[in-house]
C-alpha cells in the first residue's frame, strides 16, 4: 500500500526527474540516497543548534514542534513547519485525517505534554514510560508530511535531557538494526492502543547502550512511524 492517499498540494508533488519518489524540494534533488543524506546532515545540524535552545524548564508546546521540524526541513521543503494536508497510510494502518491534526495537536499540547513537560529526573522506569506516552501520541497524530519519527524520536532526546539522562541510542544500525527496527515498529503501534510497555522498554534499552558505550548520541537515517 502507498504511504501517502490522496495527496493533493504542493505536498504531493515529486521532484522532475526523480525515479526513486523524491519529494519537491528547494534544492532539486532527485536521488534518494543523496535527499537522505541531506536531511540526515541537516538533522544533525538542528539538533545541535536546539541542544543549547531547551533548558531543564523548557515546556515543550504544538508549536515548539513545529519550529522544530521548520528548522530541520526549511531549507529543503516549503511546507517544513506546517501541519500535512494529506492524508497517509502505510502497510494498513491509516493515520487519523488532515483536517483533524490541528486540534489533535492542541490535544497533545493541553494533555501530555502540558502534564509530562518538562521532564524531572525520576526512575528509569517512570521516565521512560513518561517519554512513551508521549511518543506514541505524537506519531499516532502523525502531524507532518515528512520526518514524523524522526521528529518524535528527537523530542524524547531532549526530553530524556531534561531529565538529566543520556540521549539513547536507539540501535538502527550495525548489528542487531533489522531486529530492533521491527520490535520498535510493533511497540509504537502497540502504543497507539495504549500499550506503552513494548516503547518503554525500547527507550530504556536504547538508555543502557548509550550508557555503556558512552558515546555522543547521533540520530538515524531512517524515519520510521
Amino acid at each position: 500500500m502507498s504511504r501517502y492517499k490522496t495527496a493533493t498540494g504542493s505536498e504531493a508533488e515529486l521532484e522532475p526527474g526523480t525515479r526513486s519518489g523524491v519529494l519537491r524540494n528547494l534544492r532539486q534533488i532527485t536521488s534518494k540516497r543523496d535527499m537522505d543524506q541531506a536531511e540526515f546532515q541537516l538533522l544533525l545540524e538542528a539538533q545541535t543548534a536546539w541542544w543549547s535552545k531547551v533548558s531543564t524548564e523548557t515546556r515543550f508546546t504544538a508549536k515548539t514542534l513545529c519550529d522544530m521540524h521548520r528548522d530541520w526541513l526549511g531549507g529543503l521543503y516549503n511546507w517544513a513547519g506546517k501541519y500535512r494536508t494529506v492524508e497517509m497510510a502505510k502497510n494498513g494502518f491509516r493515520w487519523p485525517p488532515a483536517h483533524l491534526v490541528d486540534q489533535n495537536m492542541r490535544n497533545l499540547e493541553a494533555g501530555l505534554l502540558r502534564k509530562l513537560t518538562p521532564f524531572k529526573p525520576g526512575s528509569l522506569e517512570e521516565v521512560c514510560s513518561n517519554a512513551a506516552a508521549v511518543h506514541a501520541e505524537l506519531l499516532f497524530v502523525h502531524p507532518f508530511r515528512e520526518g514524523n519519527g524522526r521528529v518524535a524520536r528527537w523530542l524524547a532526546d531532549l526530553c530524556f535531557l531534561q531529565a538529566g539522562l543520556v540521549p539513547p541510542d536507539h540501535g538502527f544500525s550495525g548489528s542487531g538494526s533489522v531486529n530492533r527496527r521491527g520490535a520498535y515498529l510493533e511497540a509504537v503501534k502497540r502504543g497507539y492502543l495504549g500499550d506503552l510497555a513494548g516503547l518503554a522498554a525500547f527507550f530504556a534499552e536504547g538508555l543502557e547502550r548509550s550508557a555503556s558505550a558512552n558515546k555522543p548520541f547521533a540520530p538515524s537515517k531512517r524515519d520510521e512511524p
